[in-house]
């Protein structure tokens, strides 16, 4: 008998002591066998040998077993209602079986089964009627859908699942009141990062992770197969499910954002290792900054790498001796320097002491902030003006941004994402991200006043 697909009535066995005669069976049984070839089942086998009348046999159906040498078909020919197929083959679905084909179909169906299915309302069986469900349907039913652009704002109003603390999450903040949580997302394909941060932050992590229903469970298997990441249990991992067309980025950040349980927050990128004891690094830059009674966002400044294998730099002095030889750049100097260059670099190589510098346009810094601050705004998806648009939020709100002399971070090198490769290659996408971003500039000067005209001229001049 299978022990891969057995219903125990447990009430019925503990009434027995099965803990007992298992046990006794097992220890008689493993004298003469010295070790068991299929495990458990092995077991079993042997106390239902000696008690066969604990089973109760079910039909075939229950178990069509897919192998080479399998008769399953004696029972599937005359049934058509089957209920369990077994692949047990070491070949898996490899095996010769002249309706593998019909099988293999049915395996990847449930291989790649979306959650979604589940939202779905059974028939005969109405729910009753949801308030933030109606108020969302107005909502789409104003957009319009002949809008070349309705795609990208109709992703604003979708609802993801989303599964909080998906593995055991356990950590209490500090009671000096000085803890920082890196927040970050990610997809499937920089899963690879995660070993690495947890290396280099000792301190808490929230991450939201944007995978379907079945990444779900392969990221579970890789978590658990990895003593990193299992001996950490101040990270919490919050999956947000893949609906819709576009990577949901600022949504993301906003789940990771709202899940933290420390009074500060590291608004980092997955792709990026921060330098080793920035952890404490920080939470000293918050006592001295004063940062639960200003408004302050303290940069890290951001380098980056082409080389996949790096020699971790241990110190500023060794990070301005690798920029020097050329093994490190300051982040995204060849493609988009407006990015960071108010972050005045030049300054920072010889500053020891915080500096504080001024807003510029397209200026999207990586900071820390107290928890309180601004979410992400959501209108922007994808590739494009996602990070940018938080900075110019956190500076209408007069933000006091202020450079960190011995903190960095260092981008490490990987294969382009979905959304940059789709944005360069789609001049639509590129015409939609323009619009969204007058649109947030105008809800911007609505909402600020005078001061947020700046944005608007900053823009035009840039």
């Amino acid at each position: 008998f299978p022990s891969g697909v057995i219903l125990l009535l447990l009430d019925k066995l503990r009434k027995m002591k099965w803990e007992q005669m298992w046990r006794l069976t097992a220890e008689r049984e493993l004298m003469s066998m010295l070790s068991t070839s299929l495990a458990d089942q092995d077991i079993f086998n042997a106390v239902i040998k000696q008690n066969p009348f604990l089973v109760y046999q079910l039909p075939c159906f229950w178990n069509v077993q897919l192998s080479d040498h399998t008769r399953s078909e004696q029972c599937y020919r005359d049934v058509s209602d089957l209920k369990v197929i077994h692949w047990n083959s070491p070949k898996k679905l490899r095996v010769k079986n002249k309706h593998v084909e019909f099988f293999r179909n049915l395996y990847l169906t449930f291989l790649e089964y979306d959650g979604n299915l589940l939202r779905r309302e059974l028939f005969g069986c109405p729910s009753e009627a949801d308030v933030n469900s109606e108020n969302l349907q107005k909502q789409l039913s104003e957009l319009d859908e002949d809008d070349l652009c309705y795609e990208f704002r109709r992703e604003r109003f979708t609802v993801h699942r989303t599964h909080l603390y998906f593995l055991h999450y356990e950590y209490e903040s500090a009671s000096d009141n000085t803890d920082v949580t890196l927040v970050a997302q990610l997809s499937m394909d920089r899963l690879q990062m995660l070993e690495a941060i947890c290396k280099h932050w000792e301190g808490p992590i929230s991450l939201a992770l944007y995978l379907s229903d079945a990444e779900a469970q392969q990221f579970l298997r890789y978590a658990q197969g990895s003593e990193v990441l299992m001996s950490r249990h101040n990270v919490g991992y919050h999956i947000v499910y893949k609906e819709g067309q576009f990577y949901p980025v600022n949504l993301l950040r906003n789940v990771a954002m709202k899940h933290i349980s420390t009074p500060y927050m590291f608004l980092s990128d997955i792709d990026f290792l921060p330098m080793y004891g920035l952890y404490e690094y920080l939470r000293k830059s918050v006592i001295q900054l004063d940062l639960a009674n200003t408004k302050k966002a303290l940069i890290v400044p951001a380098f980056e790498t082409l080389r996949y294998r790096l020699s971790f730099p241990k110190s500023k002095a060794e990070l301005l001796s690798m920029l020097d030889m050329g093994t490190l750049f300051t982040f995204r100097y060849h493609v988009w320097t407006k990015g960071h260059a108010p972050t005045n670099f030049a300054k920072w190589r010889t500053a020891t002491t915080p500096y504080r510098v001024e807003w510029e346009a397209d200026f999207e810094p990586y900071v820390v902030v107290r928890k309180d601050c601004p979410e992400y705004d959501r209108r922007f998806v994808g590739f494009g003006w996602n990070k940018v648009a938080h900075i110019m939020e956190l500076d209408a709100q007069e933000y006091e941004f202020t450079v960190l002399p011995n903190a960095y971070m260092i981008h490490m090198p990987h294969a382009p994402s979905f959304d940059i490769t789709k944005f360069r290659s789609n001049k639509q996408y590129r015409i939609c991200l323009k619009t969204l971003k007058e649109e947030f500039q105008q809800d911007m000067s609505r909402h600020y006043g005078f001061a947020a005209l700046k944005y608007l001229t900053a823009e035009n001049n840039s």
